[in-house]
């Protein structure tokens, strides 16, 4: 049986399950679960809730799997408003600083559309676009540019300038509620892009 995704603490993923095909992310507090386990919080900052899917509260969380293949895919579907974001970013992103996006360790969609990286705005959603409370948000990744999908279609609107190692990363505050997304996907992922892998896989 394969294992849900899971939230745990920086440093504390044990080094059996690196590899073993299991999802995780890191949080910038000290929530955390097992990979077979339920949540154990020791912090209020960020909640992680529906067998580590769900992420609310006040940070940010890193994915434990980085984007090493071509072409990656992933969704986040947002189940309360509020302020968040979500795109890719190396381990040196300070989780606990959002919005994300204001310096080269974070590549970011934030909740008014706009994409940012290194404080700089690199594009915008249509402002009829915008993602509301029930949308689904695909993102792609192919090492050189970031790519937004609202409810499966293409916004046109890609973004990049990050450089290195990158993760999946979402941050959430003022009573934003996001649900990640890895593997059985809302929408069929845009030709040539699949759900994450890990190193392993690859090869």
């Amino acid at each position: 049986m394969r294992a849900a995704l899971t939230l745990v603490p920086r440093g504390f993923l044990p080094t059996e399950h690196i590899g073993t095909g299991v999802n995780v992310l890191q949080s910038s507090t000290g929530n955390f679960s097992e990979v077979w386990h339920a949540l154990y919080p020791t912090r209020t900052d960020v909640v992680i809730v529906k067998n580590g899917r769900r992420i609310c509260g006040t940070g940010g969380c890193l994915a434990n799997a980085p984007l090493h293949q071509n072409k990656s895919y992933f969704e986040f579907k947002i189940q309360s408003t509020g302020i968040w974001g979500i795109g890719v970013a190396t381990q040196k992103a300070n989780l606990n600083q959002i919005p994300l996006g204001r310096d080269v360790h974070s590549l970011v969609m934030r909740n008014d559309g706009a994409l940012y990286y290194n404080n700089e705005e690199k594009n915008r959603l249509p402002a009829n676009n915008l993602p509301q409370e029930g949308d689904v948000v695909g993102i792609t990744y192919d090492h050189v540019e970031l790519n937004v999908y609202l409810n499966g279609k293409n916004m046109h609107c890609p973004a990049s300038g990050i450089r290195g190692t990158v993760y999946p990363v979402v941050y959430v505050d003022d009573s934003a509620i996001l649900d990640c997304q890895f593997s059985e996907f809302y929408h069929t992922p845009p030709p040539g892009f699949e759900k994450i892998l890990f190193e392993q896989q690859i090869f």
